[in-house]
């Protein structure tokens, strides 16, 4: 049987000074990540676009929202 008892890291008092040492060890981890050079979006022939369902709840919803549906 697995012991499922867990116990709660403690919280550190001063977190502004655990995010700047997190920033620091961020920031020196930099050169070791590699990024894919970005590639330019080409646009997609709509003929292409095919099999995309939205259910007729879901449409309703973002067209209440005033963000989408205005």
């Amino acid at each position: 049987m697995t012991n499922l008892d867990v116990h709660a890291a403690p919280v550190p008092a001063d977190q502004d000074a655990d995010l700047a040492a997190l920033r620091g060890d961020c920031a020196r981890m930099v050169p070791h990540w590699a990024a894919p050079d970005r590639r330019a979006a080409r646009p997609v022939s709509p003929s292409r676009i095919h099999g995309v369902s939205v259910p007729a709840s879901a449409a309703r919803l973002l067209d209440a929202m005033a963000e989408y549906g205005d």
